[in-house]
């Protein structure tokens, strides 16, 4: 089972989150179909919104992040319940898989660096907040380090990690770490996790190892007494349902919704999210036209 754990330093200078998403990632991948290079891409931007989402505490609040790099993936979408619930999606999930010539997948070069990261934080009351910056890296990581550096002035380190099979291209182990610096710290803090960052081992070489999430912590913040804040299974999930995509329709004039019927009499909507179809027949779509002119 997947899970997201928060940690505080004694002091209150740092917090830090760890996840396993290797469930939720593998689920992405089965939806969707996804080559080894898409699943990395998008697993990582899954680990990251779901970390950045179970930060929100208001219980309606969603966080949506999109990518776009213009690279050959397309683009990468991905949205976070503040419980860490997510799901997302890739415009290219056949994209060719290439490999730095260490052997690690070059998700930089697949994800596209000639773009932005976009991320919407919405309360469920009021104007939602938005943010945008331009990606550093594509590695998705170091963009999500850049984003609250620049645009919520929160410094943060952001590790993800996944690992697929070379052989089989299925998901192996997936994760991610995020830590930041709260309010007050001081310059000692800084410097010292600095030097614990610079010696941290990639998340998944850490999940091999045999490492639980509370271990990973620990080890990011090696010298500081560290208390668990709380921990909570997260999943791979869709909120998507027939009356949603009905709603959907409303955008649409009547004449544009007659003619997505088919020659069987019927539409066919496929969420992006999960893959799953909906079906409206003719009288459906009859009566939900006649239904918005009242």
């Amino acid at each position: 089972m997947d899970k997201i754990i928060r940690c505080i330093t004694k002091d209150g200078g740092i917090v830090a989150s760890a996840m396993d998403s290797t469930k939720i990632v593998a689920t992405a991948q089965e939806l969707h179909k996804l080559s080894p290079i898409a699943t990395a891409g998008l697993g990582r931007l899954l680990t990251g919104a779901s970390l950045m989402g179970n930060q929100m505490k208001q219980k309606k609040a969603v966080l949506s992040m999109r990518v776009d790099g213009k690279g050959p993936l397309g683009v990468l979408i991905a949205s976070a319940t503040s419980e860490g619930n997510v799901r997302g999606f890739v415009q290219n999930p056949n994209c060719k898989t290439e490999y730095y010539p260490n052997g690690k997948l070059n998700v930089g070069k697949a994800v596209g660096r000639n773009g932005y990261l976009y991320v919407v934080r919405d309360y469920g009351t009021g104007q939602p907040y938005k943010g945008v910056v331009q990606l550093v890296s594509g590695e998705i990581a170091e963009d999500i380090t850049s984003y609250y550096a620049n645009s919520e002035q929160i410094p943060t380190v952001c590790a993800l990690g996944v690992l697929v099979e070379k052989g089989s291209g299925k998901t192996m182990l997936a994760g991610g770490v995020l830590i930041q610096l709260l309010p007050g710290a001081t310059m000692q803090t800084a410097v010292k996790l600095e030097n614990n960052i610079k010696k941290l081992e990639p998340v998944t070489t850490m999940m091999a190892k045999g490492m639980g999430l509370v271990d990973m912590c620990r080890t990011a913040l090696d010298g500081f007494e560290v208390e668990v804040l709380d921990e909570s299974p997260v999943h791979y999930y869709c909120s998507c349902s027939k009356d949603r995509v009905q709603q959907s329709f409303a955008t649409i004039s009547d004449e544009d919704l007659r003619n997505l019927v088919n020659s069987k009499g019927k539409v066919e909507a496929v969420c992006h999210y999960c893959n799953k179809k909906y079906t409206f027949t003719k009288s459906e779509i009859e009566n939900f036209i006649e239904s918005r002119k009242k």
